[in-house]
C-alpha cells in the first residue's frame, strides 16, 4: 500500500501542489470568517504570525520546524496553544508557552505529502481565545529516497525481419515516487546495458528502436536486450533499475521453396488401385508459418495427365504422387513427369517471382504383374422366352487374359445354386445356355455369376454378373380375384346387382391385361342370375326375376367364365354359390356368428341376445350362492371348534325372582332374543374368565374379574337395542354389590368358604348365548 501510494504521489505532482493551494486558500478563508465584524467598512488585522512550515522527510531527529506566535503574546506565558488537526501529537507537537512546532517522528512524503493542523490561542487567566481558531498546513519536503521501477514486466517484443533501423519495438515504462516537482527526484533516463548494435532506446521516453538493418530471421530468431533506467537525469548518487526485452524477429517471406533432389524414382505394380500413394516429394523452405506454405503441380505429356495426380499434405507440406487411373504394364512400363512447388503467399517487395518456385523430375516405373483374366464387359443382361426349350441359347460371355494373349481360359458358373441349375455354360466360349424349363410367374430374374479361369499354374480368375430377364408368355389362365360369397334378398326386385366380379392373371402382358366375363354356354337361358361385363375388367351379377324365397330354395349356383386377352386367350370356369337370405331391414344378410346363428334357429337378434344374457345371469348367481354357501360353512366350523374349548364348571346359580313361590322349582326364563353378532365381546369374556380361573381356584361375586365382566355387559346392553328388558331377570351369574336389598344369589350362602363341588348328578345349566351366529351352548 505504501509503494502504490508513492507511485501515485509521483505521478500526480501537478495535484498535490494544487491540493496544498487549496488548502492555504482555505485557511486564509477561514481566518477571514472567524474575524469579528467591526463595522460595514472595517476589518479587525490577523493577529496570528508564522513563518513558512516545512519539514524534511525520512529525517528521525525530532526538531523545532515553525513558531506560532500571537500578536497579543507579551512574553509573560499568559498564552496557552493548543494544536490539532492530522498528526497532532503522533507527527507533531506545539510548545504550550512559546508556540514552537516540533516533530516527533520520522517523516515519509510518500506516504503523506502534507498535514492540515489548526492551531488555537488561549488566554491563560481568563480562558478566552486571543486569536480564532485557524488552519495552516505543514508541508513534507521529498528527499530522493526512491528509486525508479519498470511495469508490466517481463517484457515481450515482435518486430519483422528486415525491418529498417528505427523501427519501433516497444516503449518500456518507469516510474519513480519522489516528487517529482521538486529537484531531478523523479527525472529519469533510459539506456541500453546489452543488446548494442541490434536495439537502442530513447533516453526520455524509453521507446525501443531497432539500429542494425536487415537482420535475418533465418540467422537469428530471438534478442535479449538490457534497457536500464536512472533518476536525478543520471547523476551521481541517484538511483538506477535493469528490465529485460524479449525480441522476436517476425518471419517475413522471403525465402522460396528448394527440392532437396531433382530426380525422384517410384515403382508401382501394375495391378495398383486408383488413389494409391506412390510416393512422397518435398521442397523447403526456410520460412515458417503461412509463409511456409506451397502448392504442388504436376507438369507432363497430356495423355499423362489423367495417369497421376499430386496433393499437398497441409501438415508436413509434402506432394503426395496419387495414381488416378488403372495402369497396364503391356501398354507402358515407364513415365516421367515434372513436380513444380510453389509457394502460395509470395511477396514480391521480399521475394522475386523467379524465387518463390522450384522443379524436380519424377520417374515412375510400372511393375509387371501375373493378372487374372478380364472380361469383355463388366456386366451382362440377357432375355429368354418363358417356353424357351432346353438347349435355348440365352447369351455369350467373353475373357481374355492380358498377360499373354494367347492365354486359354475356362468359363464355369461361380457356384451351384438354383439359377445355376436351370442353365448351362461352355467351358470353351463362354456360352450359356437353358437346362431346364423357366417359369416366369415362379421367378422373373435370375442372376448368375460367371467365373473365367487361367489354364495356367496359377490359376488366376475373375468373375462377372449376367442378369436373365425370362420374358413372358401367355400360359396362365385368369381367375376371379376372390373368394365371393353373393347372396340375393327374399323378394329382391328383378336386375339388382348381387355382386361385382373382378379377376387376376399371373401373366404380364405388355399391353395389360384385358379380362372378358360371360355365363357357361347352355342351350337354355339361365331364369334366375345374368352377368353384365363392364368392358373395364369387371362384371357384375344380375337378378333375372324378383321371386327368390328361402322355402323354395336357400342357394344356387352360377358358372361364370373368365377369359384374358393373351394370344392364344386362355379361359377359366368358376362357381358362384348364391345363397338367399332372409335380410335386415337395411338390407344386410349376416353371414355367421350371432346373427346368422338366430336366424338359422328362426329368432330375432334381438330375442337371441336377451335369451343369452339371461343364461349368463343365472350363471353368476349360482355362482354366488355357492360362494357364500361355503362362506357360512366355514363360519359354523370356526364357531364350532372354538366351542370345544372346556372351562370348569361353576354351581347353578339361579336368581331367587326366577324360583317357584316355595322355593322349590326355578321358574325358566325368557328365551333371549337374537342379537347382532357380538363376537369379539364372546372372545373378550372367554378370555378373561379363562385367565381369572388359571390364577385362583376361588373366583367368587367379589372379584374384580367379574366386577369388571359386569360392567362391560352393563354397558353392552345399554347400548344395544336388541337388549332384553331389566324388569325380568337376567341369566347373569352375579348381579354386583350395590343393591340395598342384597344380593339374590345363592352364591353368597357360603361366605368366604368355596362352593361345594358340584357332584356327578348335579345338573349343569347352561346359558343361551346372547350373541348372533352361534349354534352351540356354552358351559360354565
Amino acid at each position: 500500500m505504501r509503494h502504490d501510494k508513492k507511485l501515485f504521489q509521483a505521478n500526480m505532482p501537478a495535484a498535490k501542489a494544487w491540493a496544498a493551494f487549496l488548502a492555504t486558500f482555505l485557511v486564509l478563508l477561514t481566518l477571514g470568517a472567524n474575524e469579528p465584524e467591526a463595522g460595514p467598512l472595517r476589518r479587525q488585522k490577523r493577529g496570528w504570525l508564522w513563518k513558512q512550515l516545512f519539514v524534511p522527510e525520512e529525517d528521525p531527529t525530532p526538531r523545532v520546524i515553525g513558531q506560532l506566535k500571537s500578536d497579543s503574546d507579551r512574553g509573560e506565558q499568559g498564552i496557552l496553544y493548543v494544536l490539532s488537526g492530522e498528526g497532532a501529537g503522533e507527527a507533531f507537537e506545539i510548545d504550550e508557552y512559546s508556540g514552537e512546532i516540533r516533530t516527533l517522528k520520522k517523516l515519509d512524503r510518500e506516504e503523506k505529502a502534507f498535514y492540515v493542523l489548526r492551531a488555537q490561542a488561549i488566554n491563560r487567566r481568563t480562558r478566552e481565545p486571543e486569536e480564532p481558531q485557524s488552519e495552516f498546513i505543514i508541508k513534507v519536503r521529498d528527499v530522493n529516497d526512491n528509486p525508479p521501477r519498470f511495469q508490466n514486466q517481463p517484457y515481450l517484443a515482435g518486430v519483422p525481419e528486415m525491418s529498417p533501423v528505427g523501427t519501433s519495438v516497444l516503449q518500456v515504462t518507469a516510474t519513480d515516487a519522489d516528487d517529482p516537482a521538486f529537484g531531478n527526484h523523479a527525472k529519469l533516463i533510459y539506456s541500453i546495458l546489452y543488446g548494442e548494435p541490434y536495439f537502442s532506446v530513447e533516453p526520455k521516453t524509453g521507446i525501443v528502436v531497432t539500429s542494425w538493418a536487415d537482420m535475418d530471421r533465418e540467422a537469428k530468431e530471438q534478442y535479449l536486450v538490457v534497457v536500464q533506467v536512472k533518476d536525478m537525469l543520471g547523476m551521481s548518487g541517484g538511483y538506477s533499475a535493469t528490465a529485460t526485452v524479449t525480441v522476436d524477429l517476425i518471419d517475413i517471406n522471403d525465402n522460396g521453396p528448394i527440392f532437396q533432389h531433382h530426380l525422384y524414382t517410384f515403382a508401382v505394380p501394375e495391378d495398383a488401385s486408383v488413389g494409391t500413394t506412390l510416393g512422397k516429394v518435398k521442397a523447403e523452405d526456410a520460412d515458417v508459418g503461412v509463409n511456409a506454405r506451397m502448392r504442388y503441380t504436376l507438369e507432363a505429356e497430356l495423355d499423362q495427365n489423367a495417369t497421376f495426380a499430386i496433393q499437398t499434405d497441409p501438415l508436413t507440406q509434402e506432394g503426395v504422387i496419387l495414381l488416378a487411373k488403372p495402369l497396364d504394364y503391356e501398354s507402358k512400363r515407364r513415365y516421367v513427369v515434372t513436380v513444380d512447388a510453389t509457394n502460395e503467399e509470395a511477396d514480391p517487395r521480399f521475394l522475386p517471382v523467379d524465387e518463390a518456385s522450384d522443379r524436380t523430375t519424377v520417374k515412375i516405373v510400372v511393375d509387371d504383374v501375373d493378372e487374372p483374366p478380364v472380361f469383355l464387359s463388366p456386366f451382362y443382361e440377357w432375355k429368354v422366352a418363358e417356353n424357351a426349350a432346353p438347349g435355348t441359347a440365352v447369351g455369350t460371355v467373353g475373357a481374355r487374359d492380358g498377360d499373354q494373349a494367347d492365354q486359354s481360359v475356362r468359363y464355369s458358373f461361380e457356384k451351384p445354386n438354383e439359377a445355376a441349375s436351370l442353365f448351362r455354360i461352355d467351358p470353351n466360349n463362354g456360352t450359356v445356355t437353358v437346362a431346364k424349363p423357366l417359369d416366369r410367374e415362379t421367378r422373373a430374374w435370375h442372376n448368375v455369376t460367371i467365373v473365367a479361369t487361367e489354364t495356367t499354374q496359377k490359376r488366376l480368375w475373375s468373375s462377372v454378373v449376367a442378369s436373365i430377364k425370362v420374358l413372358d408368355i401367355n400360359d396362365n389362365a385368369p381367375q376371379l380375384a376372390g373368394g365371393y360369397r353373393p347372396y340375393i334378398c327374399e323378394g329382391a326386385p328383378a336386375g339388382e346387382l348381387i355382386e361385382l366380379l373382378s379377376a387376376t392373371d399371373p401373366d404380364e402382358p405388355s399391353e395389360g391385361h384385358h379380362f372378358y366375363f360371360s355365363m357357361v354356354p347352355d342351350n337354355n337361358i339361365n331364369p334366375n342370375f345374368t352377368i353384365r361385363d363392364n368392358q373395364d375388367n369387371t362384371a357384375g351379377v344380375l337378378a333375372r326375376r324378383s321371386t327368390f324365397s328361402r322355402r323354395e330354395r336357400i342357394r344356387y349356383f352360377l358358372p361364370v367364365v373368365v377369359t384374358d386377352s393373351g394370344s392364344p386367350p386362355l379361359s377359366a370356369t368358376a362357381t358362384l354359390t348364391v345363397s338367399v337370405c332372409s335380410c335386415q331391414p337395411e338390407g344386410r344378410c349376416p353371414s355367421g356368428g350371432a346373427e346368422a346363428l338366430a336366424l338359422s334357429m328362426g329368432l330375432s337378434l334381438q330375442t337371441f341376445v336377451a335369451l343369452l344374457v339371461c343364461l349368463l345371469l343365472a350363471a353368476v348367481s349360482s355362482v354366488v350362492v355357492l360362494l357364500l354357501w361355503r362362506r357360512g360353512r366355514k363360519r359354523k366350523k370356526a364357531q364350532k371348534k372354538a366351542a370345544q374349548l372346556e372351562l370348569p364348571d361353576v354351581p347353578p346359580r339361579y336368581p331367587e325372582a326366577a324360583r317357584e313361590p316355595n322355593g322349590s322349582a326355578p321358574v325358566p326364563l325368557r328365551p333371549h332374543p337374537k342379537r347382532r353378532d357380538r363376537k369379539p365381546g364372546r372372545d373378550r369374556v372367554r378370555a378373561s374368565l379363562r385367565a381369572s380361573l388359571r390364577q385362583s381356584g376361588l373366583v367368587g361375586p367379589g372379584d374384580d374379574v367379574f366386577r369388571q365382566f359386569i360392567l362391560e355387559r352393563l354397558e353392552e346392553a345399554d347400548g344395544d337395542p336388541l337388549a332384553p328388558p331389566f324388569e325380568r331377570p337376567v341369566a347373569y351369574a352375579y348381579e354386583g354389590d350395590g343393591s340395598s336389598a342384597g344380593s339374590l344369589s345363592s352364591l353368597e350362602s357360603c361366605g368366604s368358604e368355596l362352593p361345594p363341588a358340584p357332584s356327578a348328578r348335579s345338573p349343569r345349566v347352561r346359558l343361551s348365548p346372547w350373541y348372533a351366529g352361534a349354534t352351540e351352548d356354552t358351559v360354565f
